[in-house]
């Protein structure tokens, strides 16, 4: 795991961390959010829990109060749900309005036809529905690959490497997957970053493969932390952030 682009992420935003505190942090089933002492907040997918206790974060309690920077610090570090933390942390230090920002369907720009092969890296189920429709040939690719017809990491690597379209989920920075997954790709003319936790921050992914990052700003976050609070997810979510797309050069 080498975590260049956490890292490189760190970096670039932790000049925006100082002099900033943590308000609050909420830590749902599906999402985790920081709201940062300037009133804004950034969203991230919580990962599952597998130590087998009932404390998932040893640090809990302590949080509120914290530097921003030290949150933000999680981005390179090896413990996941810290690293999921540090994702919230650095989205919420890139949510100032957009105003070249694309808002419309994350798809719509990539140009997708049924000559196309496009592989999916997390299992988009509204997107899976849109692409089937269009007829193109559509490969998933997933850490837990008990989803049938889902393909494994492995399995996956040759498909990335030959297809004409990507879309990358954003929980890859938390997983700690996307460096690999950059590696892995061919010459695909589109490759999108997609998904709440995709930051919104263009230079961290400069001479990369990425096309788009399609992430999300949260707009009303005593309504964004209500939602994860008592275990809302995505379609919940839509009615308080902006869904917004960037477009990148390479």
């Amino acid at each position: 795991m080498t975590l260049k682009i956490q890292r490189k992420l760190l970096d670039i935003l932790v000049s925006k961390a100082t002099d900033l505190e943590v308000e609050e942090v909420r830590i749902g089933l599906g999402y985790s959010a920081v709201k940062l002492s300037n009133g804004r907040s950034g969203l991230a997918w919580t990962p599952s829990n597998k130590g087998g206790g009932c404390t998932h974060l040893q640090a809990a309690g302590t949080l509120s109060g914290k530097p921003a920077e030290e949150l933000l610090a999680g981005l390179a570090g090896e413990d996941v749900l810290l690293r999921a933390l540090g994702v919230a942390t650095a989205n919420a230090l890139v949510a100032s309005p957009n105003p070249g920002a694309y808002i419309g369907n994350a798809l719509d720009p990539l140009g997708i036809t049924s000559r196309d092969h496009v592989a999916m890296v997390g299992y988009f189920g509204p997107l899976v529905k849109k692409l089937q429709q269009n007829g193109c040939r559509l490969d998933i690719i997933e850490l837990d690959s008990t989803r049938p017809g889902v393909l494994t990491p492995q399995e996956g690597k040759n498909v990335l490497g030959n297809c004409d379209v990507a879309i990358l989920t954003g929980t890859s920075l938390i997983t700690g997957t996307l460096d690999d997954l950059f590696a892995s790709l061919g010459k695909p003319r589109g490759v999108v970053l997609l998904g709440p936790s995709a930051p919104l921050c263009p230079e961290v992914f400069a001479n990369t493969p990425l096309t788009q990052i399609s992430g999300a700003r949260v707009l009303d976050c005593d309504s964004v932390f209500r939602v994860i609070s008592e275990g809302g997810g995505t379609p919940l979510l839509k009615h308080y952030v902006a869904f917004e797309t960037l477009f990148l050069t390479r």
